[in-house]
């Protein structure tokens, strides 16, 4: 046996035993964690008998038992077995404002007064409209829904019509809503769409791939971070270019900014400079009740007005409803001011930069990505420009994080996202810190990078 052969042959030995001591952890945390919430695992094992899965939000289930919360106030969530957790998992971004902000309570509380469902067009709409219209750059007309997957939707379904073409460009590690999910490819359940899938920030082949489709290419749809997908950025070229390539074929280019809307006043689209034919909207801008909106260029969203002939119709018994109108409305003219939301991104910001530190110090094999207030945990030191980069994460570690972080107190998504609050403060950010270096300091050579 060679020297070569000898050393891999060790390296291989290692390896495989720190796979089984990562098995062992991860064995011991979830046995624990079933042993400290019993009514976690009651309300789980009573609820698959009337939910698949015990679940009704895919999204928010975890082995080995889904944690089931009973209250939340401010940045703090009660789970059924008495443990209170720091909520930096922020409700996938629709809970930018915590859990019961004073200000948009009170909107609600006068809502409720006022009456449930009014069956007629209400004051909080046009001013919630008016809104939308002025932070924006790109809106010019804007129409409510009641979440971000219907808005996609509407958005596409424009813009089909007002091209007359069929094909839909979206991206691979892209998510528009339960309906239209790419991590894996075009998902079974997606909105039967004849689509084209690209590969994020690759800017020749999705440049060649435009020009190839464009006769008969009716939108681009493209999160300019997607979320979902682990928080990769697009590059402001690769944007540049699809805004440039979308224009010369005549295909309405769509900013999904349901998450990234947040990442500035007006989007990542007014960061960027770079403006789409329409944008789609959702999360926090309900002030934290379900919310959707999509709005854009005039000569499209005119297709809309009922007072026009031929005109395409947009009904929905909730699209307007009082509740979300009202907090919605009040959340943007009264909480959410330019200063507080540059605060709130710089918080983050300042947060991954001293997480990746943490991470380096200890020579783990973890890397925060993000932009501002949005991060995403990754078990590869390595550079991510797409979701092909994702393919060697081991799961194990992403599973050992979570449940981790859990036991110290700060709840994240399962998958490693990150989403701030406001009403996360300065104490939670530097708790959260520490427990974060508290795990990788008790987890020794199991998070080590190995390259």
């Amino acid at each position: 046996m060679n020297i070569n052969t000898t050393i891999e042959s060790a390296t291989s030995d290692q390896q495989l035993a720190l796979d089984q001591q990562l098995d062992l952890a991860l064995v011991e945390a979830r046995t624990l964690y079933l042993e400290k919430r019993p009514g976690s695992v009651s309300a789980f094992n009573e609820s698959i008998s009337f939910m698949p899965g015990g679940n009704t939000r895919t999204v928010l289930f975890h082995g080995p038992a889904p944690l089931r919360i009973v209250s939340g106030s401010g940045c703090q969530i009660t789970d059924a077995d008495g443990f209170q957790y720091v909520n930096f998992l922020g409700e996938y971004t629709a809970g930018l404002f915590g859990h019961n902000h004073p200000v948009i309570r009170r909107a609600i509380d006068k809502a409720l007064d006022q009456g449930i469902s009014l069956s007629g067009h209400n004051v909080d709409e046009m001013r919630l409209s008016r809104l939308m219209c002025e932070r924006f750059p790109s809106i010019e007309l804007v129409r409510f829904t009641n979440s971000g997957t219907e808005a996609n939707l509407l958005a596409i379904s424009i813009a089909r019509h007002a091209t007359g073409r069929g094909k839909v460009m979206v991206f691979q590690g892209g998510y528009h809503g339960g309906l239209l999910y790419f991590k894996n490819g075009n998902m079974a359940i997606n909105a039967p769409f004849d689509y084209v899938l690209g590969e994020y920030n690759n800017l020749e082949s999705v440049r060649e791939m435009i020009r190839a489709h464009a006769s008969d290419l009716a939108c681009v749809l493209i999160e300019p971070m997607q979320g979902s997908g682990g928080c990769i950025p697009a590059s402001v070229e690769f944007l540049g270019m699809i805004r440039e390539e979308s224009r010369k074929s005549g295909a309405i280019l769509i900013f999904d900014e349901v998450m990234t809307s947040r990442l500035s006043a007006g989007g990542l689209q007014q960061v960027h400079n770079i403006h789409p034919d329409l944008t789609t909207l959702g999360k926090y801008l309900g002030g934290g009740m379900s919310f959707g909106a999509f709005g854009g260029n005039k000569d499209i969203m005119e297709l809309f007005d009922p007072t026009r002939e031929n005109a395409i119709p947009h009904a929905g018994t909730f699209n307007n409803n009082s509740l979300t109108m009202a907090a919605g409305a009040t959340a943007m003219e009264e909480v959410l001011t330019n200063q507080v939301l540059d605060e709130l991104n710089a918080r983050g910001e300042q947060l991954r930069l001293d997480l990746n530190s943490l991470s380096a110090r200890y020579d783990s094999c973890f890397q925060f990505i993000g932009i501002g207030s949005l991060l995403g945990l990754h078990t590869t030191c390595a550079g991510i420009q797409n979701v092909k980069d994702l393919e060697k994460e081991d799961d194990r570690i992403m599973e050992l994080v979570f449940l981790n972080m859990l036991e110290r107190g700060y709840y994240i998504v399962r998958r490693g996202f990150i989403s701030l609050m406001l009403t996360i403060g300065n104490d939670e950010i530097v708790g959260f810190k520490k427990a974060f270096e508290d795990v990788l300091t008790s987890r020794g050579d199991l998070f080590k990078n190995t390259g």
